[in-house]
């Protein structure tokens, strides 16, 4: 029987996500966001569409890979890893297709025949999947499984279509957030290693009486001599000698 948990227009939940999207435009977030947010999903996922008994995501990387970032339990994870194996399942169909997929049982299903057989396997019987689409694409996708036949009717596909236009604009937000903080990370480093080499230049200068691009070039020979980069050899040159004995 399908689940009748959500009325089409209205999710239960939507207050919940509401929460974590007023979390993350305050920048209340931290390196954990992208994480915390697919947790979250998955498990309001699993309140929405009450017949589910489990749930993941699937993320789409910066390089196009696939993987399942969070997962109700191994099951879900084991299901999900053997389409990415295989090169077939719903969730692939998917995010290839971007539109929601289902699977009203594995064992007369004709599509991905060889995925399908494992799940009957595995005692997966039902699965609905969803994609996670913002206007800047496709950004992976949410699943449910159920271990019953015809666990999942129209009206439980149109609510978790729903839920997961809500959930990608979450999952889109954190992402760039964490985006951010990386590349912030790196410009601080940039600035770090730039504010090394000058001192070593300065030393060098103050040391040996060379001019600026002297100095430089020097900086960069020892580097080479020491087979290390350009600031490492500057953080080396600037370290306080050791005492003697």
């Amino acid at each position: 029987m399908s689940s009748e948990s959500a009325t089409p227009d209205e999710l239960p939940l939507d207050g919940e996500l509401a929460a974590v999207a007023a979390r993350m435009s305050g920048l209340l977030l931290s390196r954990e966001t992208v994480d915390s947010v697919l947790e979250l999903i998955v498990s309001l996922a699993l309140a929405t569409v009450a017949a589910a008994a489990g749930a993941g995501v699937t993320l789409v990387d910066e390089d196009g890979g696939l993987a399942t970032t969070s997962a109700s339990g191994p099951h879900v994870r084991e299901a999900d890893t053997r389409q990415y194996e295989l090169g077939e399942g719903p969730c692939l169909a998917a995010l290839a297709e971007c539109s929601p997929m289902r699977i009203d049982d594995v064992t007369t299903e004709r599509r991905w025949p060889r995925w399908c057989a494992e799940a009957a396997g595995a005692g997966l019987r039902s699965v609905l999947t969803a994609p996670l689409v913002t206007e800047d694409g496709c950004h992976g996708a949410i699943k449910l499984y159920a271990t019953v036949p015809g666990a999942f009717g129209p009206s439980d596909e149109h609510t978790l279509t729903k839920f997961a236009t809500r959930a990608a604009v979450l999952v889109a937000n954190a992402r760039a957030y964490e985006r951010a903080n990386r590349f912030s990370d790196q410009f601080r480093h940039t600035l770090r290693e730039r504010d090394l080499i000058t001192m070593a230049k300065g030393f060098l200068m103050g040391r040996e009486g060379l001019g600026e691009d002297a100095a430089f070039g020097r900086l960069l020979s020892l580097a080479r001599a020491q087979g290390r980069s350009p600031a490492e050899a500057a953080a080396d040159l600037l370290a306080p000698a050791p005492r003697g004995r």
